[in-house]
């Protein structure tokens, strides 16, 4: 898997960098899904690696326009660019009126298949593969972070063990890969969970909304392999930052720490800060959580 950063300034964007989108890629499956997309996410999609055509699903965190302003656009230009995969939309409550409205009142359609779901916190989709969960967020409307979470792989199919034990090979050996009973023809039941290794943990991304602290964090973070949260403004501006639903490095690091994550991405940097000054905020973040680093607009993460 792979994280891609299309953009990462907070409310507006800068010279340097746009507003909110992430693409997350499944190399092996070869579809991407995308978490929030502020205004012109489709430039920053031609200047990336990524196919629109391979969005498969969006999730909106909440409907401030730097996270839903370039959806409209990126939607038309996918439909215009022949693609027929279905699309699926996750948001809060006014995600389908937001997405409806402004496709009718451009006289805009889309050709590929499209469904829009509103969320609310708890199970959002289980795919066989993945879950996808939302927690609520401490924001100014309501607001999700997403907890991305892979089903463990079932452990290797111990073959010698079975040799020993006379189960010969057949159509069987894949239910049994699987750990299930499976009846062989001479009558014998074979528990295949009993010839299995230890299952292999599936990986976990947390994706947060924009949010000032809150004890939810700890739940949606718990013990993941990446973290991804919002570092608005540096520690001297924590009032303001909390005031206006953000987050600070220092909080932002707090919680990846307190959560036991194992690796934190900071990014929805505030516009005040250039290149130059984002050392200040990699080093707040690290005097509390080291394995801090900061996203830049374009960057890619292998998970």
């Amino acid at each position: 898997m792979q994280l891609t950063f299309l953009g990462t300034c907070a409310g507006t964007p800068s010279l340097q960098r746009n507003v909110t989108a992430i693409a997350l890629t499944f190399s092996q499956r070869g579809d991407t899904w995308l978490f929030d997309c502020g205004e012109a996410t489709q430039h920053q999609y031609m200047r990336s690696a990524l196919k629109p055509g391979k969005l498969e699903k969006i999730f909106i965190t909440h409907l401030h326009g730097d996270h839903v302003f370039g959806l409209p656009g990126l939607l038309t230009s996918r439909s215009m660019g022949g693609s027929m995969t279905p699309l699926a939309i996750y948001g809060p409550p006014g995600i389908q009126e937001f997405v409806e409205t402004a496709l009718r009142l451009s006289g805009s359609f889309v050709t590929f298949p499209m469904t829009i779901h509103e969320i609310g916190a708890g199970l959002v989709l289980d795919d066989g593969e993945f879950t996808v969960t939302a927690y609520p967020m401490a924001h100014v409307i309501e607001c999700y972070g997403y907890r991305i979470q892979q089903h463990d792989k079932p452990g290797w199919l111990d073959a010698e063990r079975l040799k020993a034990d006379g189960i010969p090979s057949g159509w069987w050996m894949q239910r049994l890969k699987r750990g299930e009973t499976v009846t062989l023809k001479d009558g014998r039941v074979v528990d295949g969970s009993a010839y299995l290794g230890p299952a292999t943990p599936g990986k976990a991304i947390a994706i947060f909304g924009d949010t000032g602290p809150t004890p939810d964090a700890l739940a949606l973070a718990a013990n993941v392999d990446v973290m991804v949260h919002e570092t608005t403004l540096e520690h001297a501006m924590a009032e303001k930052a909390n005031s206006r639903g953000h987050s600070t490095t220092i909080q932002t690091a707090t919680v990846a720490k307190e959560a036991g994550a194992k690796r934190l991405i900071a990014t929805h940097f505030s516009s005040r800060y250039s290149f130059q000054q984002m050392e200040l905020l990699l080093a707040e973040c690290q005097s509390v959580f080291p394995n801090t680093e900061l996203a830049r607009d374009f960057a890619v993460f292998d998970i």
